[in-house]
């Protein structure tokens, strides 16, 4: 069976079958994040790590405020979460004219990040922590990425059990009254994990396997840069020595059919990105 052309908006940038794949750069003010070459060490690097990744070319800026790394205590109180999110949006929408996308999975910072000039949410989380988020993003009319960060109860392929999840989140978002072109999923890689296999497993069989979500009908983001399923691979504990597996990683999710990829090093993604999708499809890449 033929699988409909994917198509939808990320913060005014349209994503899917017919735009070339996206590339979304990750800034970080929480000092918690895993990579910590990704943290602003104030509001004036922030800018200039935003300008900076406009000029190599990214399509939309990621900040994130409150650390979100799998089996780590980094919640902070919301009050904190939305304060950092305001001042940062602000910032980076004062440096550069990138759409902004507020990765939060609660409803009062994404509230203050929209107020700043957000145009995304990015809940990894998938709808499932905050019962208020959907309502709010639905009145404001922003785009939405959700994620398969938990798993359904049971077994099967980890590509099957993301969509599962996945298709959870997509009718809380319509069912909040979200138009479904404005939703993004992602598979959560290097977030979920299953008893049965291990986390480096799952990651590898979710990248493999990738393709199979198109059947969910909406564009596929992917965030694989520097994350640990690399390190265990290829023996870097540290994230700063990940750079040669991401672009690797990135390449296979291109190839297998991400529409996005958010990636800390933007410049060097876009090379890796740009290539896998000519060997995708077999011609030189849709233009800019």
């Amino acid at each position: 069976m033929t699988t409909p052309s994917v198509s939808g908006w990320l913060g005014g940038v349209h994503v899917g079958d017919s735009s070339p794949v996206r590339v979304v750069a990750v800034l970080n003010v929480s000092p918690d994040s895993f990579y910590g070459g990704s943290v602003a060490s104030d509001l004036d690097d922030l800018a200039r790590r935003a300008e900076a990744a406009q000029r190599e070319g990214a399509d939309l800026v990621d900040v994130g405020a409150m650390s979100t790394r799998p089996l780590r205590h980094t919640a902070i109180p919301a009050e904190v979460e939305a304060d950092r999110l305001t001042a940062a949006v602000a910032r980076v929408r004062s440096a550069t004219d990138l759409p902004v996308s507020a990765d939060t999975q609660r409803a009062l910072p994404a509230a203050a990040a929209i107020d700043a000039g957000a145009r995304v949410v990015n809940d990894v989380s998938g709808l499932h922590d905050d019962p208020r988020l959907a309502r709010l993003v639905a009145e404001r009319g922003v785009d939405l990425v959700v994620m398969a960060r938990a798993l359904p109860p049971g077994r099967g392929a980890p590509v099957a059990r993301a969509a599962r999840r996945l298709r959870a989140s997509l009718r809380r978002a319509t069912a909040a009254g979200i138009p479904i072109e404005r939703v993004t999923v992602d598979p959560g890689i290097g977030f979920t994990t299953a008893a049965e296999v291990s986390a480096t497993d799952w990651n590898l069989a979710l990248l493999r396997d990738l393709a199979r979500l198109r059947r969910l009908g909406r564009p596929i983001l992917v965030g694989v840069s520097r994350k640990g399923f690399i390190g265990r691979l290829l023996g870097q504990p540290d994230p700063a020595d990940r750079l040669v597996g991401s672009l690797a990683a990135a390449a296979v999710a291109v190839f297998n059919g991400a529409h996005v990829v958010r990636a800390h090093d933007v410049a060097a993604t876009r090379q890796a990105v740009r290539i896998a999708e000519a060997i995708r499809a077999g011609r030189s890449p849709l233009p800019q």
